[in-house]
């Protein structure tokens, strides 16, 4: 079952991405570059050099789960970030929109209240 879902914490790797790497090479990234747990439950985002390709890896009770896009035609729009950091946080918003092929560089988000 799909369980990407609004409760997660998304974190996108800023770095590009070999597409050849699976499951493990993945992890590998997450361990040595972003000095987190890849079984901590946070959604971890890869896109390659030409950015046509996404691959976002997750660990669900039992195992590791991998999604995997392909754009015949375009590219993944990515927001700015500091080109030094090797990962930032994102939403599940701007994970839709970055999937969906939405421009999330000049998007305003309105004030909302929060408990």
């Amino acid at each position: 079952m799909f369980g990407v879902t609004t409760e997660l914490r998304f974190h996108l790797y800023s770095q590009p991405t070999d597409m050849r790497k699976s499951f493990d090479g993945l992890c590998g990234l997450i361990t040595k570059d972003l000095s987190e747990n890849p079984t901590s439950g946070t959604v971890y985002i890869f896109i390659n050099r030409s950015r046509n390709k996404i691959k976002l890896l997750q660990w669900q009770q039992g195992g590791f789960v991998l999604y995997y896009k392909r754009l015949e035609i375009g590219q993944f729009e990515l927001p700015k970030y500091d080109a030094s950091v090797r990962g930032i946080r994102i939403d599940y918003s701007q994970l839709v929109l970055l999937v969906e092929g939405i421009a999330i560089t000049n998007l305003h988000r309105k004030k909302r209240y929060k408990l």
